[in-house]
């Protein structure tokens, strides 16, 4: 074919007319099911792109949602991750996703400014909240449908899906003192980020309650370079006494267990490391450290579920969910 397929074209192909068609693929449940997929079925083979322009004159919408990424270096794979969880929550619908990263220096407001004012998408999810986050203002006085993967202290109620690291924390610290573990260190997330403070929370509270002594050194956080992770790991655990190290993140993890086995110390003996686990990479490490699984594609797909049921109109306040850590123990 040298023209490109139109809704006709796949009328004519299909038997059916072009406003079943038309509905068939977007998706209108009150078309037969077979019906919606033999028309999908032929737009694919034909080629068919929708006409997004004229698609938004007509309906007023677009059927994108927008993944709005801050860098996540620490997490492995993040990215993949969430993009495949957002291809199955919206597998079957209009929508498809695009992705507007943006440098962790940058003004996380520009990519949202951008796609509102230029009518870029129905929907926008996006990462790295902070506790007084201005994009959850700016989406809301705007009316554009959104889900923050991660919590805020905004007094605007929104959809959020988050993961508990106060559990993640409490967790970590309690496995290390039932490893005999007594001066434990936590490699904390940026103190902007919201989750840091909860990770801090449920870290302190835990040394108290399961009796050992909590450290936090503010030189070894997630945003140093992994080189001097190793570096300060090894001098903690052989000068400061340090003997169990959290650290929220795989990247962050094998940092540390470089600093301790280049110094001489044995994982297991002389120190414990437990880590916070979003790919398959410490199933093959050795030696084998208890990690807790934060699975990120899982919430991708929760957020994907949660902005499409905020784009059908329903209240912010019904779509929120905490997720729970997964312990993955030797």
């Amino acid at each position: 074919m040298t023209n490109r397929p139109t809704l006709r074209t796949v009328a004519n192909a299909s038997g059916f007319a072009v406003t079943t068609v038309s509905r068939a693929l977007a998706g209108d449940e009150r078309i037969a099911e077979s019906t919606r997929r033999a028309v999908n079925r032929i737009a694919e083979q034909l080629g068919y792109v929708p006409d997004r322009a004229a698609q938004r004159l007509r309906t007023g919408r677009t059927n994108v949602i927008a993944l709005v990424l801050s860098p996540h270096e620490e997490i492995i794979g993040f990215r993949g991750s969430m993009i495949a969880g957002l291809q199955t929550a919206v597998a079957g619908t209009p929508f498809h996703i695009t992705m507007a990263p943006y440098d962790g220096d940058a003004d996380p407001m520009v990519p949202i400014r951008h796609i509102v004012r230029n009518g870029l998408a129905d929907g926008i999810v996006f990462s790295g909240t902070r506790p007084a986050d201005p994009r959850v203002a700016f989406l809301s006085e705007a009316g554009l449908p959104f889900v923050s993967h991660g919590r805020t202290d905004s007094a605007l109620t929104h959809a959020w899906c988050d993961y508990d690291n106060a559990a993640f924390a409490r967790t970590s610290v309690k496995r290390l003192v039932a490893l005999g573990r007594r001066r434990i260190l936590l490699i904390p997330p940026q103190p902007d980020k919201t989750y840091a403070r909860h990770m801090r929370e449920g870290f302190f509270t835990a040394a108290a309650d399961f009796g050992c002594k909590g450290i936090i050194d503010e030189s070894l956080t997630l945003a140093v370079r992994p080189s001097s992770l190793q570096v300060g790991a090894a001098r903690l655990a052989q000068e400061g006494g340090v003997d169990g190290f959290i650290c929220p993140g795989e990247v962050s993890a094998m940092a540390v267990l470089a600093g301790l086995q280049d110094s001489g110390l044995v994982i297991g003996a002389a120190v414990d490391v437990i880590a916070k686990q979003t790919s398959g990479t410490f199933d093959l490490y050795r030696p084998r450290i208890d990690t807790v699984y934060e699975d990120i594609r899982a919430a991708g797909e929760v957020m994907g579920g949660l902005l499409l049921r905020r784009i059908a109109g329903e209240a912010p306040e019904r779509l929120t969910e905490l997720m729970a850590p997964k312990v993955n123990f030797r």
